[in-house]
């Protein structure tokens, strides 16, 4: 299981770098790098910028993943639960690696000066599929200090570490579909945009509200 994490790890930054190579051979010095709400280019930036900024991030993070282990503190180590955290390392790479082609096919389109490319679907649709595929192995993460809904109550408390996970967990995998249906629906941009940074807080939020109710029960 971990051998195979690391090699597929290993492939979706390879494929990443190979990519930007290949755009590198006929992108100009300078290409669109920011899009509006409506998936209208409104900035421009250097290709370099564009081109390795996501496989230089996705092999950092790679690199961070190795070494976490021997980084945890006592008492947060992430060894007993390190096959959920590869496979996590292995969606979140495959995420950046889905984000990284996206864009690199709405710069290409906007150099060509072709439109009709709608980017944030693209990038909301793919973010809400990996979403759902993370909210499933989050809920076996178990408490550190880099993985998961790091906040003051879930650090403070395993319990409302677990209990905020579990319902994270749950959260994230049922948000997937609606999610996508919207996009797929042809619905204003706005509406799973807005879903998405609901489903971001309300772990935020549930964890706060759990720890006050097992502080004030006098279990914590």
């Amino acid at each position: 299981m971990s051998r195979a994490c690391w090699v597929g790890s290993a492939a979706l930054v390879a494929a990443s770098f190979l990519l930007s190579a290949w755009c590198f051979t006929f992108f100009p010095d300078v290409v669109p790098t920011h899009w509006n709400i409506r998936g209208e280019i409104d900035g421009h930036g250097s290709k370099h910028f564009s081109l390795w900024f996501s496989p230089v991030f996705m092999l950092l993070l790679m690199g961070l993943f190795a070494v976490l282990p021997a980084l945890s503190p006592r008492g947060f180590q992430v060894d007993t639960f390190r096959g959920a955290t590869l496979v996590i390392l292995v969606v979140a790479l495959a995420l950046f690696a889905y984000l990284h082609a996206v864009i690199l096919r709405a710069t290409w389109l906007g150099v060509e000066g072709r439109t009709g490319f709608d980017i944030g679907r693209w990038l909301f649709g793919g973010m809400y599929g990996f979403l759902g595929l993370m909210g499933f192995f989050l809920r076996k993460i178990g408490r550190n200090f880099y993985i998961g809904v790091r906040v003051p109550w879930t650090l403070a408390s395993e319990r409302v570490w677990n209990e905020t996970h579990r319902f994270t967990g749950w959260l994230w995998a049922g948000m997937a579909v609606p999610g996508i249906a919207l996009i797929a629906l042809g619905a204003p941009i706005l509406y799973p945009i807005i879903l998405f940074f609901a489903g971001a807080l309300a772990p935020i939020v549930y964890a706060f509200i759990d720890y006050k109710q097992l502080e004030r029960k006098g279990l914590i």
